[in-house]
């Protein structure tokens, strides 16, 4: 059983996977799985404000993959996690950068934007500057 173990964590340092615990700490049970509790509970608390931030002003993409980054030095899964979305982002870059890709989203973005405009311009002609809660029914 403990070579199976053994193996594991060979092809796992192999692949820059597992623990980046100091050596001391992962060679003591009971206090590697306490600094792993605390890696947790300090990416979750990451993961939980990059979260509240999504609604609000703030980087919460950016908070919530540094949340994954704190949990990815002690946990696998968040490891693989991270290459899996560090690989996707680098191949939607790549996509943009194509010409085509590029032209469609400018297209879309300025009928979006003339959308909004002519939504925005009707409003203005119907209601003025007036907040939607302080238009009475007319």
């Amino acid at each position: 059983m403990a070579s199976n173990r053994t193996d594991v964590d060979e092809a796992h340092s192999e692949q820059g996977l597992g623990s980046r615990a100091p050596e001391f700490v992962r060679a003591r049970r009971l206090l590697h799985l306490s600094w792993q509790v605390g890696v947790f509970i300090i990416g979750l608390a990451v993961v939980g404000l990059g979260i509240v931030m999504l609604p609000l002003p703030g980087p919460g993409w950016v908070v919530i993959f540094g949340g994954m980054a704190i949990w990815a030095t002690e946990f696998v899964w968040a490891q693989l996690v991270l290459r899996w979305t560090k690989r996707k982002v680098t191949e939607a870059a790549q996509r943009a950068l194509d010409p085509k890709v590029r032209r469609r989203n400018i297209i879309l973005t300025t009928i979006g934007l003339v959308i909004v405009a002519v939504l925005g311009g009707i409003y203005l002609w119907k209601f003025g500057l007036a907040m939607p809660w302080e238009i009475k029914n007319q």
